[in-house]
C-alpha cells in the first residue's frame, strides 16, 4: 500500500452504545429480561436442570418478546453467557395523533418526538384515540430495546 493511498473503512456503526450486555445464563431470573433468536424478551419461567457426570448444568428459558408478544423457548448452559438488551421505559405527553398511523410526544426537554407508530394491540389503541378524542391530556410510556420502540401503556394526567 503506497503513502498516498488513505485506507477506506465502511462505517456501519452507530455512536458505540451496545443494544446488548453479557450475563450469565444461571443469574437470569424470572421477571428479567433475555436475548431470543435476535428478540427482546422478558422471562416468565426458568428451570435448571442438572445433568450428569460431566455435563452442564442447563438452563430452560421460557420468555415473551416485549413487542410481539410471542411465546419464545431456549436452552442454555447455566455457566455459558446470554444476550441481555438494554430494556428503557420513557414516559411522553400525547400532542397529537395524525392520519397516517402516527403519534406526536413531547420530550422531556421540549422537543417532539414524531417517528412512533400506533399501538396494535387491541385496548390501548382505543384508549389511546378515545382519550384524545375527548381531549384528555394522556402521557404514554415508551418501551425501547435493540433499536426497536413501541408504546405499552397510558395513563391520564387530567384535563387540558
Amino acid at each position: 500500500m503506497s503513502d498516498s493511498e488513505e485506507p477506506h473503512f465502511e462505517s456501519k456503526a452507530d455512536a458505540g452504545a451496545s443494544k446488548t450486555y453479557p450475563m450469565q445464563a444461571g443469574a437470569i431470573r424470572k421477571g428479567g429480561y433475555i436475548v431470543i433468536k435476535n428478540r427482546p424478551c422478558k422471562v416468565v419461567e426458568v428451570s435448571t436442570s442438572k445433568t450428569g457426570k460431566h455435563g452442564h448444568a442447563k438452563c430452560h428459558f421460557v420468555a415473551i418478546d416485549i413487542f410481539n408478544g410471542k411465546k419464545l423457548e431456549d436452552i442454555v448452559p447455566s455457566s455459558h453467557n446470554c444476550d441481555v438488551p438494554h430494556v428503557d421505559r420513557t414516559e411522553y405527553q400525547l400532542i397529537d395523533i395524525s392520519e397516517d398511523g402516527f403519534v406526536s410526544l413531547l420530550t422531556d426537554n421540549g422537543n417532539t418526538k414524531d417517528d412512533l407508530k400506533l399501538p396494535t394491540e387491541e385496548p390501548i389503541l382505543t384508549q389511546l384515540k378515545d382519550g384524545f378524542a375527548e381531549g384528555k391530556d394522556l402521557a404514554v410510556t415508551v418501551m425501547s430495546a435493540m433499536g426497536e420502540e413501541q408504546i405499552n401503556a397510558l395513563k391520564d394526567v387530567g384535563p387540558r
